[in-house]
């Protein structure tokens, strides 16, 4: 009797478990996009010289607007491995035994600016430090900032906004 109980009702929890419902009723139709808008990132690329000149500090302007709600991301190239460039997403620390450089960024909707923030007087760094930097700014529409992707990741990023290094645009410091 038990057993016969047990197959009855491991029948009728397969039956149960292979059963679909109807499909439900179709939900409220989306906003409509607004005219005109193109979800596109773009990439921007300059090398900066951190000088006491300038403050440490180089600004950018982009070529349009970007909208409120996006994102900039800015890579520095690190350092080149196997002939390619390793990107690192700001803001990057480096200890020296005089303190602490950091590698830094902020960003508005009309432009943005790269600096360094040193503990100590940022005179006494080699030029390595300071001179002929390349950095990469990614802008990422909205939309793609809640991806799952690794944003420290620079290559993802591209591939995320749909960019190649033919689509990187070359700009030069307002400063």
């Amino acid at each position: 009797m038990k057993r016969s109980l047990f197959i009855l009702l491991l029948g009728i929890v397969a039956i149960l478990q292979a059963c679909e419902g109807p499909m439900g009723p179709p939900g409220p139709p989306g906003p409509e996009g607004a005219p005109g808008i193109i979800l596109v990132g773009e990439a921007f690329e300059a090398n900066v010289d951190f000088t006491a000149q300038n403050g440490y500090l180089v600004n950018f302007d982009f070529t349009r607007a970007i909208e409120p709600s996006d994102v900039v991301l800015v890579f520095i190239r690190w350092e080149t491995f196997n002939g390619n460039p390793v990107w690192r997403l700001l803001p990057q620390t480096v200890l020296f035994e005089e303190g602490v450089l950091i590698y830094n960024y902020d960003f508005t909707r009309n432009d943005f600016s790269v600096f360094m923030e040193t503990t100590f007087d940022p005179a006494i760094l080699d030029n390595s430090w300071t001179r002929n930097q390349r950095i990469r700014a990614v802008v990422v529409p909205a939309d793609f900032a809640s991806s799952r992707i690794d944003f420290t990741d620079y290559e993802a990023v591209m591939k995320l906004i749909g960019a190649t290094e033919e689509d990187v645009i070359k700009i030069q410091p307002r400063n």
